[in-house]
Parts: structure tokens; C-alpha cells; sequence
């Protein structure tokens, strides 16, 4: 049975969730205090964390951000906050997924299998013992990780996808729409929003200036490309 975590103030939206997803298989812990629910959430048991923004004690974007830095667990946000800067910002903290209350019980749970099956796709997947090096970027596809110059960098798995997609088909220019369903596919229920921000978060971490970006570059009006 898998496990869930919701870390929500809002004790009756909490049980809302709660009770469908125990409708559908799911076992869930509430926990209404984001100090409180980081411990949990970083505690490694948990198949899927739930998490609103706006909790006491800790918010929840360092939730995100603490939890991404340990785990690639797939990590929805269920906030009321609809503003693109609080979706783009989630996102950028290391969130699988945005959904704004009021919301659907029934897609809630949709969207959580979703999550789940690709979560197990991709950890499931075996790796080819191949590293592409290219100008100091090197990825390792055994281990999963990613160098610059020598010094490894930490990415979130969407991070390392996108990267790892782009730089084994370097030259060729990606449209937004083809990276987002080849990154997220078809059950992903977000937009092609989450691409421009993933692309953002990864020149960050291996760009010398991601403003003038080496290896991924933007083609305006067509995609990305990478360099090589």
C-alpha cells in the first residue's frame, strides 16, 4: 500500500483528501504543521508528499527545497495561491506538480497514480554504463550524476532528464511542447510553463553565465538545443 503525506493547515481540506485517497488504496498521515511535517517529509517512508504553501512553522517551499535536496519522490503542491509567480516558484523549488484549490478529489488521485507510475518507470529503468562529456559538463548515466569541471552537481530528476534528453540529441532544436511530453508525457496534468522553468533551474546549475547559456540554448520562436 503506498504511502502518502499531506501537510495541510486546513484540517477539512486534510480530510477531504485523506478520505478519497484512502477510497482508492492510498494509506495517509496528516500533519498540519510544516516544521512538523519536514521531519516527516524528509524521513524517506513516504511514496508521495502533499503540500500547501502556507503552513506555521515552515513553509511550504523550504519543504520542497529540503525534501528535493534528499529524495526524488514525487512532491504536488494544493495550495489556494493561483498566481503564476507561486506555481513557476514551486516548481523551481523542486515540485512535480501545482494544483490550485478548490480542486477535483477525483483528479487529485488521477494525478497522484500518475506520479507514481512514472516515478516507478523511471527508478525501475536500467542504465547504460555511458558518460557523455562535453566542454566540462559530464553525465554520468550509471550513476546519474552530473559534473562541471570536476565538481558534482546535485539535480532533481526532472532536472537530470531534461538535461540528459538535450545533450543526447545535441544540434537538434526541441520545441517546448515535444520536451514536456517526451520529460513528463501524456498523464501530466501541468503545461509547458514547467519546461521554460526547468530549463531556468538547470542552466543555473551548470551554466557559467545562465544568462549568456553555453550548452543550452533558447532558438526563439522554435525550442531548446544543446550545443556540442
Amino acid at each position: 500500500m503506498k504511502q502518502i503525506l499531506i501537510i495541510e493547515d486546513d484540517i477539512n481540506i486534510a480530510e477531504l483528501e485523506r478520505d478519497y485517497l484512502n477510497l482508492n488504496g492510498y494509506q495517509v498521515e496528516i500533519v498540519q504543521d510544516g516544521a512538523e511535517g519536514l521531519k516527516k517529509a524528509v524521513s524517506g517512508i513516504f511514496d508521495v508528499i502533499l503540500v500547501d504553501l502556507m503552513l506555521p512553522n515552515k513553509d511550504g517551499y523550504e519543504i520542497i527545497k529540503q525534501v528535493r535536496e534528499r529524495w526524488e519522490i514525487p512532491i504536488i503542491v494544493v495550495s489556494a495561491r493561483n498566481e503564476e509567480i507561486d506555481k513557476i516558484r514551486g516548481l523551481g523549488f523542486g515540485a512535480d506538480d501545482y494544483l490550485t484549490k478548490p480542486f477535483s478529489p477525483a483528479e487529485l488521485a488521477a494525478r497522484i497514480k500518475s506520479h507514481i507510475k512514472r516515478y516507478e518507470r523511471l527508478m525501475g529503468k536500467k542504465t547504460v554504463n555511458e558518460v557523455i562529456n562535453h566542454k566540462g559538463l559530464e553525465i554520468n548515466t550509471a550513476s546519474r550524476k552530473v559534473y562541471v569541471n570536476g565538481k558534482e552537481v546535485l539535480m532533481t530528476t526532472k532536472e537530470y532528464e531534461l538535461l540528459l534528453f538535450l545533450a543526447s540529441n545535441p544540434n537538434i532544436v526541441f520545441s517546448k511542447e515535444r520536451i514536456f511530453d517526451t520529460i513528463w508525457g501524456e498523464d501530466y496534468f501541468g503545461d509547458t510553463a514547467t519546461v521554460a522553468v526547468h530549463i531556468q533551474k538547470v542552466r543555473k546549475k551548470i551554466e557559467k553565465d545562465p544568462s549568456a547559456p553555453e550548452y543550452i540554448e533558447t532558438i526563439w520562436g522554435a525550442g531548446y538545443r544543446f550545443n556540442a
